[in-house]
């Protein structure tokens, strides 16, 4: 049976929303960072609570020093920012610094993999009267790259904008769903989803220019549209998966094809999906269910060290933390060298080989009060992870000791 984390001191972030749309910027950033800012730590989770709605969050994956998640803000009535969460694990200290982002709503954040102060949103604005979802690339201001920016307090009150390098333009193709990196790349290769179609991207002169070098388009019946998608680490990164509908639909990039269709892959509309990187779930063109659950998942994720631990963030309000050994890449357990037995030893472990572990939900967060939107691990450490809900609540957690030292041991 899994654990049930939580927390009695929480704050609702929606009591700070500003009561004037006429209020100036700066004041409402005061208030909202010096008095409406809440940092809860207890043995548990660190819980912060903004002053706007958010449902867009990364880990900066370029970034393996420090702890850092990246959120961006949905606000109607203000300029939108990105709220760059620095943690530091051993004293248990946080730095928040903000910088505006005044394109629109934020739907999506993504980080370089290999330019820190490089990533990507897709946002929301107005055009001939219609709502459409854009997509851009930006960079940070030299001193947040550097790590030498100014202290939370005054990034709060003279916040400064993103740094504009390209549009990627997605004029013809409608609205985008989300923009994925090359693994592992470069950073110089992007794919954008937009309505049925597949744009891969090429980034020039320093991220200055995209140009898109390929696509692919989902053809069918009715008005097909993306949902999510992720770019495989697997096959030298020349695949791709995308969601719609029930469906997971796998496209060689090389050929900008479709290799391999899972139809009702669930029941109800596939919102996101992972990989895990150690093995090639797809390869044998079939996905069994993994269980049944009663509330729509908004996101999951797999652990990038650790590929039994699984994250998921749900419309109920909770994140849970389960333990999917026989989907990992080692699912009779961690497994020992046989010169290293004894004898007694050796036949305890055939014994224990015999049965693959079993699947286990490891505990359930309920820190949240809101839908939770967004999970992600850290990149630079392992045994953490953050969860954002929709009421622009952060809260950044850990594996279990005793779970962390039995994988370890």
């Amino acid at each position: 049976m899994g654990s049930k984390h939580t927390n009695e001191l929480t704050y609702d972030a929606q009591q700070c929303s500003p009561g004037s749309s006429s209020q100036a910027f700066g004041v409402v950033n005061v208030l909202c960072f010096l008095v409406f800012w809440l940092c809860i730590i207890n043995a548990w989770a660190v819980v912060l609570s903004a002053c706007f709605q958010a449902r867009a969050l990364t880990a900066q994956t370029a970034e393996t020093d420090a702890i850092r998640f990246l959120v961006g803000t949905q606000s109607l009535k203000f300029d939108n920012q990105i709220h760059i969460i620095d943690f530091d694990d051993e004293n248990n200290m946080i730095n928040k610094s903000v910088l505006l982002h005044d394109a629109g709503e934020i739907w999506h954040i993504s980080g370089s993999p290999a330019d820190k102060a490089v990533l990507t949103t897709c946002y929301s604005k107005t055009s001939e009267s219609r709502v459409l979802t854009c997509a851009a690339v930006w960079r940070m201001p030299p001193e947040w790259e550097s790590g030498n920016h100014e202290s939370p307090d005054d990034s709060s009150n003279n916040p400064q904008t993103l740094e504009l390098l390209c549009h990627l333009d997605n004029t013809a193709h409608g609205s985008v769903a989300c923009v994925l990196w090359e693994p592992m790349g470069d950073g110089k290769r992007l794919i954008s989803l937009a309505e049925n179609h597949v744009l891969l991207w090429d980034l020039q002169e320093s991220s200055t220019k995209a140009k898109i070098s390929s696509t692919a388009t989902l053809e069918g019946k009715g008005q097909l549209k993306f949902t999510t998608g992720k770019w495989s680490p697997h096959h030298n990164s020349t695949q791709l998966a995308t969601a719609n509908d029930t469906a997971i639909r796998g496209w060689d990039l090389r050929s900008m094809s479709q290799i391999y269709c899972i139809e009702n892959a669930h029941g109800q509309l596939v919102r996101d999906l992972d990989f895990n990187i150690y093995i090639k779930i797809y390869d044998r063109g079939s996905a069994e269910p993994r269980g049944e659950v009663l509330t729509e998942v908004w996101s999951v994720r797999y652990n990038h060290s650790h590929d039994q631990l699984l994250l998921t963030g749900s419309s109920d309000s909770r994140v849970i933390l389960s333990n999917m050994v026989s989907i990992s890449s080692e699912p009779f357990g961690h497994l020992v060298d046989d010169d290293d037995l004894s004898d007694n030893e050796e036949s305890q472990q055939e014994d224990k080989g015999k049965e693959p572990l079993q699947d286990s939900i490891i505990a359930t967060y309920e820190e949240h009060e809101d839908s939770v939107y967004a999970v992600e691990w850290s990149v630079a450490d392992p045994w953490l992870f953050a969860s954002l809900s929709y009421d622009g609540r952060l809260v950044i957690n850990r594996v279990p000791r005793a779970l962390k030292y039995r994988i370890l041991l």
